[in-house]
């Protein structure tokens, strides 16, 4: 008797069970957009394309990789005269890209040697001292070749007439591991070009 009521038991509950159930509300699903533009069928993923920056035929130095350049035009095409602006060379303080006061009158110089003959070109040469990596400095010194463009810009010279070219701290003006050779390679260096002629 009693294994025959506790067989009805468990039938009454488990007919209960499975007439109530768990009820569960369906869970709305929001679409996420895409960029039809970016997907295809063969890739359905989107892809950021990057910009390269353009890379110039100098050789590289010291066996390191290329340095950074920019412009459309390439100074090989040139003659490059490195004694005009020789002494015109400008500095930085330590991790900045900001043109000092204190440079105006160098870059007065090579925007008046810029100004007087209009075929010249001019090469910016950006550096910086031995600390930091190889990849950060490469930056630094391209920061710094277009800090002095965009000055040499604001004195009347077409950015298109300069190029710039980033060492990064592989073309140390002074060889030294102490302050004083530190403060000779953070600068940028100006090398007047002018066409070759028969070309």
């Amino acid at each position: 008797m009693k294994m025959k009521l506790f067989y009805s038991t468990a039938l009454a509950l488990a007919v209960a069970m499975a007439s109530t159930g768990c009820k569960h509300k369906p869970v709305a699903v929001t679409p996420i957009p895409q960029n039809q533009a970016m997907v295809n069928d063969q890739n359905p993923y989107p892809q950021t394309i990057q910009q390269e920056p353009p890379i110039n035929n100098l050789p590289p130095v010291n066996g390191g990789p290329a340095p950074i350049a920019t412009t459309d035009w390439n100074p090989a095409d040139f003659v490059m005269d490195r004694d005009t602006l020789a002494a015109d060379t400008i500095h930085f303080a330590f991790d900045s890209a900001v043109v000092r006061d204190s440079e105006q009158a160098n870059l007065q110089a090579v925007a008046s040697a810029m100004q007087a003959d209009p075929n010249l070109r001019l090469l910016i040469e950006g550096n910086c001292d031995e600390r930091g990596t190889e990849e950060y400095n490469r930056s630094l010194g391209e920061r710094r070749a277009l800090a002095a463009r965009e000055a040499l810009a604001k004195l009347g010279i077409d950015p298109m007439r300069v190029h710039e070219i980033s060492y990064g701290k592989d073309k140390p003006a002074d060889p030294g591991h102490d302050e004083e050779a530190w403060t000779k390679n953070r600068r940028d260096d100006f090398v007047l070009l002018h066409p070759k002629t028969g070309v």
